[in-house]
């Protein structure tokens, strides 16, 4: 096991020199840089460059005015500043405060965020070395630093040693310094188109960065389309590919992270070898979505790549196990792309050849002009300039609109507000019932998206690409919960279930799957009715009618045929009986009703007669005649 992984780790570090040999040999890495001009005290007056950091938010476009101050605990800012009491809140009517802080310790995204929650609106990190500037990164992998990074709202920038230095003491010697940090001439602006670029990875399982890159082209999505349908800007994608030395291309290494003999290689996802997806699958969708760029930029429509890898991200993920080519393909289908071009355009990946497409990327990783080497996955480029900072909707919207010339803006760099339209072409590529005028797509100010409806108070439910089913009662009223149903000779049939989610099933006397079809069974064919032998069957739709020979009649329940004589005696003597049963239910209630009455008579009578010699309870007393003078 240890050698198996020594040698994963020195084939991966063999990979990196490779790249990193070529970077040094036909490109460099350009550190993108705005400028910081310090307006007081007069003993450090001037403008001096900065890296700006790739987190945060850079205000491109705009600039920031402020005071600096340096902490006098926690210089390093590796800790929060509420545990000294410092705090960075301007007071009010005050100048924004841009907190200086010493390089070393802890990852600059920590300091940046220790920072923003004591209430700076900037940070200036102050390197330790005598260096050229670099560019401020956010940590690799470290998951517990996802939390803070993705919150970072302020922007930042690292500074060389002497000019920190200078800094530090005209801020000891209690001079106030203000400075003015500008973005503007961050990105060039010659003309009314923008050109921009985004270099990705259809990989889903790389950890932090590509879940926040994942989240920003599904967010971005609207804004990018708009300008692009506008004819505003030019996007083209980008994909990061390595090669395989020679010595290596037969190993086992190679074989599963490259493509043609060891030309284009991607990290294995999971770093296991042994199971799940290799770095191979991953260099394929990379090529599959170039040559979906690619086909549909020659129907002019380019924005449709933004609807391709949203989708595939949603319906294609590695932990379903669906990063494959039948899922890749349903996605293709449903955007109406042709699938054959694309096809030809992958190519053989077997092939001991060039890819013209990959070969192209490869090219164009190596910094020409201004921009330099793409080393950062995801990195995105703005007018041949690397763009800094987070990778969010509104920080990039900035940059983006930062890059056109000055009064040539879009309408969507004055305005929060998008209208993409999606759903008029095509749907959307989302599920539709053209029959009852109900889709699953719906415009939204990120893009469309697929969502199954809700219609009249019933929810449809499915991915909303391929299928929407109702669910729930009522769901046979709208389009008959998307079961079968047919009407012939004034009889409608159906195979809905107004029940719950019940699934569509055929009714009595049909068989079928529900949904496409429902046969009707022949009865008298399969005898299922009419078995008796003074039968005659005949089928009819949805039903049978079975009929005897003869004066016989049928009885359907019994399935026999009877004498239509014998019927009629029975339903005589039946006639008596119920004649009988009345007359003596009759009688029984007269005579009940006559001894009732007589002997409520007796009654009365016999208490009449005991009045007469004795005093009755419910009688007042009879009074006394006899004269009290006799007594």
């Amino acid at each position: 096991m240890e050698f198996e992984r020594s040698t994963v780790a020195f084939f991966l570090g063999f990979l990196c020199l490779n790249l990193c040999h070529q970077s040094l040999v036909m490109g460099r890495f350009v550190v993108e840089k705005n400028s910081l001009t310090v307006m007081s005290p007069e003993s450090i007056k001037g403008t001096h460059d900065s890296a700006i950091g790739n987190f945060g938010i850079p205000q491109y476009g705009g600039s920031m005015a402020g005071t600096v101050e340096y902490p006098k605990e926690n210089r390093k800012g590796c800790k929060s500043f509420d545990e000294s009491g410092i705090s960075f809140k301007p007071k009010s009517g005050a100048l924004p405060i841009f907190v200086l802080v010493d390089r070393g310790d802890c990852f600059f995204a920590l300091k940046v965020w220790n920072a923003q929650n004591a209430g700076a609106s900037a940070v200036l990190v102050a390197d330790d070395i005598e260096e050229a500037l670099i560019t401020m990164d956010s940590p690799e992998e470290d998951h517990s630093s996802v939390k803070y990074i993705e919150n970072i709202t302020i922007p930042s920038a690292l500074i060389d040693k002497s000019f920190g230095e200078k800094l530090k003491k005209a801020i000891s010697g209690g001079e106030m310094v203000n400075m003015n940090l500008d973005w503007r001439e961050a990105v060039p602006h010659p003309d009314d188109r923008v050109e921009y670029e985004l270099w990705t990875n259809s990989n889903d399982e790389c950890g932090v960065k590509c879940d926040m890159l994942m989240e920003f082209v599904k967010g971005f999505k609207g804004a990018a389309q708009v300008l692009e349908k506008g004819g505003y800007t030019q996007f083209t994608p980008h994909y990061i590919t390595w090669y395989c030395p020679q010595a290596f291309t037969v190993s086992k290494q190679c074989r599963s992270q490259c493509i043609n003999h060891g030309r284009y290689c991607a990290p294995d996802p999971e770093q296991d070898f042994s199971s799940g997806y290799e770095g191979k699958d991953v260099v394929i969708e990379n090529l599959r979505q170039l040559c979906v760029f690619k086909v549909a930029n020659e129907t002019k429509k380019p924005w449709a790549w933004w609807d391709y890898v949203t989708d595939f991200q949603i319906r294609c993920p590695m932990k379903e196990k669906k990063y494959n080519k039948e899922c890749a393909d349903n996605v293709i289908r449903s955007l109406g792309l042709d699938l054959k071009k694309i096809e030809k355009c992958l190519g053989d990946p077997t092939a001991d050849t060039d890819n013209p497409v990959l070969k192209e990327e490869q090219d164009a990783q190596v910094g020409k002009g201004s921009r330099g080497d793409v080393t950062i996955l995801p990195t995105l480029v703005v007018n041949n300039r690397q763009y800094r900072g987070k990778l969010e909707k509104g920080a990039v919207l900035k940059a983006i609109c930062a890059g056109f010339e000055e009064a040539s803006e879009p309408t969507l760099c004055l305005s929060g507000d998008l209208e993409t339209n999606e759903c008029l072409d095509n749907n959307g590529g989302c599920w539709q019932d053209k029959t009852a005028n109900i889709t699953a797509c719906k415009d939204t100010f990120r893009g469309r998206v697929c969502e199954c409806p809700l219609v009249d108070g019933v929810q449809f439910k499915g991915d909303g690409y391929s299928s929407c089913v109702a669910s729930g009662p009522g769901r046979c009223k709208i389009n008959n919960g998307g079961c079968w149903h047919e009407t012939q000779d004034g009889h409608t049939f159906s195979a809905c279930l107004d029940i719950g989610d019940s699934k569509c099933m055929c009714p009595p006397g049909f068989k079928g799957d529900g949904v496409k079809n429902c046969k009707d069974i022949d009865e008298c064919k399969e005898k299922k009715a009419c078995q008796c032998p003074e039968c005659s069957c005949k089928d009819t739709w949805g039903s049978y009618e079975c009929t005897c020979s003869g004066d016989l009649l049928y009885i359907r329940d019994h399935d026999t045929c009877i004498s239509k004589r014998s019927t009629e005696v029975k339903s005589a003597w039946a006639a008596v009986w119920v004649i009988a049963i009345g007359l003596a239910m009759a009688g029984g209630g007269a005579y009940l009703v006559y001894k009732y009455r007589l002997r409520s008579y007796m009654d009365s009578e016999i208490r009449a007669i005991m009045a007469q010699y004795m005093p009755l309870d419910s009688q007042n007393e009879v009074p006394n005649h006899v004269s009290e003078d006799h007594a």
